[in-house]
């Protein structure tokens, strides 16, 4: 953590992404960005300014790593800075990019650059996590505001980064939410990460996983769940590749 640093220098970095999680981490009140402002030093932030530094004491890093030529860039972030976060799905649990990890590499490189499939450089979209250490990150696909406004508040007071351990399910509980289950739609909010306050379920939709699985998340339970409402689990599963790394990954048990 970093600590002893009354003001410590932050660098914003993005590798594979839409960069929508960078412009969410921009668009808060204008209270919010100078509460930001005042505990941090922006030094780097393609987004917001046009400096750029070699220095810097946090690292929050948005994006999937997806080019082998990546992986050198990455690596001295993580050398240079004393605290790296990922920001957003794509760079914790590889999110929407991870797709073409489903499909064979000549097959993802003809749909999407049909004129010429091997004129530019793409492998296996990959989570920072599984090149370099991480040290705290903030979920989402886009983060929430809030949430990323307190986790660095707690960063900088050396803190915990309180990012939510249950389910999506609390949340719509707790905004009495009639369950989409009783709709006759698949969700995977019992099996995901919570502290979006139930966007998706509050606003007539379903839970997409974009903020990744809990802790020793019980899939059996899920099933359970889909059985009793004589819903598909094979269909669920196949929503867990929206957001979700590997499938091998989020059923390791599977043969």
């Amino acid at each position: 953590m970093i600590t002893k640093i009354t003001k410590p220098k932050v660098a914003f970095f993005d590798f594979a992404c839409c960069e929508g999680c960078q412009l969410a981490a921009i668009d808060l009140e204008p209270e919010q960005l100078l509460d930001l402002l005042n505990l941090i030093d922006i030094v780097e932030f393609r987004e917001a300014i046009s400096e750029k530094s070699d220095s810097y004491d946090i690292a929050i890093v948005e994006g999937s790593i997806t080019r082998d030529s990546d992986i050198p860039r990455l690596k001295k972030i993580r050398e240079t800075a004393k605290v790296l976060i990922t920001l957003g799905a794509c760079s914790t649990i590889v999110g929407i990019n991870a797709l073409k990890n489903f499909q064979p590499p000549q097959q993802y490189r003809r749909e999407v650059y049909p004129d010429d499939p091997n004129k530019y450089e793409t492998t296996l979209a990959r989570a920072v996590h599984e090149i370099v250490a991480v040290d705290v990150f903030i979920p989402g696909c886009p983060i929430d505001t809030g949430e990323f406004l307190r986790v660095i508040k707690n960063l900088v007071l050396d803190k915990k980064p309180d990012i939510p351990t249950y389910p999506v399910c609390v949340e719509c509980k707790r905004n009495e939410n009639i369950c989409v289950y009783e709709k006759g739609i698949q969700c995977l909010g019992p099996v995901i990460r919570a502290g979006c306050n139930a966007r998706c379920p509050s606003n007539g939709g379903y839970c997409y996983g974009c903020r990744g699985m809990i802790p020793q998340a019980n899939l059996k339970s899920q099933q359970d769940i889909m059985q009793k409402y004589d819903l598909n689990f094979a269909q669920m599963r196949e929503k867990f590749k929206l957001f979700l790394e590997r499938d091998k990954e989020v059923f390791p048990d599977d043969k």
